[in-house]
């Protein structure tokens, strides 16, 4: 029982999600600059999956996914990979202006 616990805490830190936010988010959404997407869309699918064997252990998860500790370091991701974002839409700009006016003579 207490190796599966672990796992379990793993899956949710892994995947550092909670359960609110992943509702309200959709894959495709172009405008978001998070790379967090993916993670949150796979932990849904393990909630209600989870929930339909044993809504315990799926309350567990929300209990554990909305701890402190996994909230803070979701967060500190989220504020990482969005500046990376800004920064590789910066860069593609800039290489997208180089393209038209150096070899395309626009």
């Amino acid at each position: 029982m207490l190796q599966s616990r672990v796992l379990v805490i793993a899956l949710i830190l892994l995947l550092s999600t909670t359960l609110p936010e992943v509702h309200s988010k959709s894959i495709p959404d172009k405008e978001r600059r998070d790379w967090m997407v993916i993670p949150d869309a796979a932990a849904s699918y393990i909630y209600e999956a989870v929930k339909k064997v044993s809504p315990g252990i799926a309350q567990y998860l929300v209990d554990a996914a909305e701890t402190p500790v996994v909230v803070a370091t979701r967060n500190f991701l989220i504020r990482g990979t969005t500046k990376l974002s800004i920064v590789i839409e910066q860069v593609f700009e800039k290489l997208k202006y180089l393209w038209q006016t150096r070899f395309l003579g626009y």
